[in-house]
């Protein structure tokens, strides 16, 4: 290693020390034989010692718009956990859907992904799984307390031996199908909720900021342009995934999923009676919760109307300071109240005057801090100092001179081939360090004379698609480890989930995304190219 590293550094071409830099910090992120963050921060001294970039240079690439954007939102995020309002919004939205087995699968699946669109995958995976979990065994005590009166009847028939094993056991599958499928349920849901906003993972921010920062005249990438891109992505995955997860666990059978003015049964009432006690736990909708609930809605809807497109946002009020304001201006400015606004209101007795009481803001600082993501943030960092390197060494360039001969094979096979890599590698890798790893690689795919989101945002996407292992993403390991699962289970079901949104993100590729970004038109705001389109449009 130090024989490498010397001879590294009397190589005079910048590009293979950045090679190396990248390669290393790769190993290190795949294998995470140190934690994510501390990786990231390996070029902050390779740079400056292999003469690539000056430790200022990359010190400044370590903290960005992202980050600001990131502390925002993770005030919203603790305020709501603190409070519960994310509890409370799950449950009601599972009421809403009723407790038929079908139904209340995707009653969770549903309230799960909205609040991953807000939250953490983490965060939301690990709120909803305590309730599921105890949905899932009263339904199985009501089903057991059922099963054993028909078991008595059955044994009494003088039935063989070898028809009552079998009877037991095709009780024990039904159960074990029913936790299988509810578990999953939010393991997937939470990851595929993530990915409707900039905001709910960490592979979504880290694309934008690197793409607006390579590309600084495209505007078209902010928190209005990617839900409306990716809405429809999430709720066809959701429901081909809810269908999924229904016919290899629980069987699909549309007769008694959409009966109506039957009698409820056993199954069902212990389902409703669960969900209504861990409801009524919460007592009536608290002030903090009202007023986290209130600033939640205006950080949105500040951030779809700040530049939502077909009309002037809100920004256009600062015409002098065109594109000064971004998401992360919002985030900040909300977020900021969150340490201002007390949890209880000002109060006034009989005579009018004020009440005193002890004041504590909505959020405290060490709330903050407990919730705040770090070693995301030295992550992100990490993979903006290396965006930033290959672009100062050439290595971009040299990279995009030799995947130049990929233009003559049709768009949609380069495009299928990066998501089927991409997705093979982030099932073993964190998603973050994914992203961080490919974007600088296929940045320079823009050399075939392809808009640059063509590629960018399949990739993006398809880094989230981690479904295969516990060890994928967190998600995953806080559903296995209620013990319901085996990793052969979650293989098969994640396969299957992986295909399906590998198919989805094609055909919104091709489709709709086309018209909102122009796909098909060489955009200005990329690098002039001088040879012409062999792409196979």
């Amino acid at each position: 290693l130090i024989l490498l590293i010397v001879y590294l550094k009397i190589q005079k071409k910048f590009r293979i020390k950045c090679a190396y830099t990248l390669f290393v910090v790769a190993i290190f992120w795949l294998t995470e034989a140190l934690p994510l963050g501390v990786s990231a921060l390996i070029p902050a001294f390779m740079f400056p010692l292999f003469g690539i970039m000056s430790s200022k240079q990359v010190a400044s690439a370590y903290f960005k718009d992202f980050h600001l954007l990131l502390i925002g939102v993770i005030c919203l995020a603790a305020s709501i956990e603190k409070w519960k309002l994310h509890k409370r919004v799950a449950l009601r939205m599972v009421m809403l859907v009723g407790v038929n087995p079908a139904w209340l699968t995707l009653g969770f699946m549903v309230s799960c992904s909205f609040l991953s669109m807000w939250l953490s995958n983490t965060s939301a995976a690990a709120m909803v799984m305590p309730i599921v979990e105890a949905v899932a065994q009263q339904i199985i005590t009501a089903e057991s307390e059922l099963d054993g009166r028909h078991m008595l009847q059955f044994i009494y028939s003088q039935h063989s031996n070898t028809e009552i094993l079998g009877q037991q056991e095709y009780r024990e599958d039904k159960y074990n199908g029913i936790f299988k499928a509810m578990c999953l349920c939010i393991a997937y849901s939470a990851t595929i909720g993530g990915w409707t906003t900039l905001t709910g993972t960490s592979t979504n921010l880290i694309f934008a900021e690197q793409f607006n920062t390579r590309y600084p005249d495209c505007q078209c990438i902010n928190f209005g342009s990617w839900f409306v891109l990716s809405i429809p992505i999430t709720v066809i995955i959701l429901l081909l995934s809810w269908i999924w997860l229904q016919w290899l666990f629980l069987g699909f059978d549309f007769k008694s999923m959409f009966k109506c003015g039957k009698e409820k049964s056993a199954r069902e009432k212990a389902s409703a009676r669960v969900i209504q006690e861990e409801y009524n736990k919460l007592g009536p909708i608290s002030y903090p919760e009202i007023v986290t609930l209130v600033l939640f809605i205006l950080m949105t809807l500040l951030w779809f109307t700040r530049d939502p497109g077909f009309i002037p946002g809100w920004s256009s009020l600062f015409p002098k300071y065109k594109g000064f304001a971004t998401d992360s201006t919002t985030a900040l400015v909300i977020g900021l109240l969150f340490f201002i606004i007390p949890t209880k209101p000002l109060s006034r007795t009989s005579n009018g005057e004020n009440t005193g009481f002890g004041y504590t803001p909505l959020i405290t600082w060490k709330e903050f801090q407990s919730c705040m993501p770090w070693e995301i943030a030295f992550l992100v960092g990490g993979g903006f100092a290396l965006a930033e390197g290959c672009e100062v060494s050439n290595l971009s360039a040299w990279v995009g001179s030799k995947l130049t001969p990929l233009g003559s094979l049709p768009l949609w096979l380069i495009i299928l081939i990066s998501c089927i890599i991409v997705t093979s590698v982030t099932e073993v890798a964190s998603n973050a360090a994914t992203i961080t790893i490919f974007l600088p690689i296929l940045s320079p795919l823009v050399t075939i004379h392809v808009n640059p989101l063509f590629i960018l945002i399949p990739a993006t996407l398809c880094t989230s698609f981690a479904f295969l292992l516990p060890v994928s993403n967190p998600s995953n390991a806080i559903v296995f480890s209620y013990g319901h699962l085996s990793v052969m289970d979650m293989v098969k079901a994640g396969l299957g989930i992986n295909i399906i949104s590998v198919a989805v993100v094609m055909l919104g590729i091709m489709t709709w995304m086309v018209p909102l970004f122009d796909l098909y038109t060489y955009p200005s705001w990329a690098p002039i190219i001088s040879s012409t389109n062999n792409t196979g449009l």
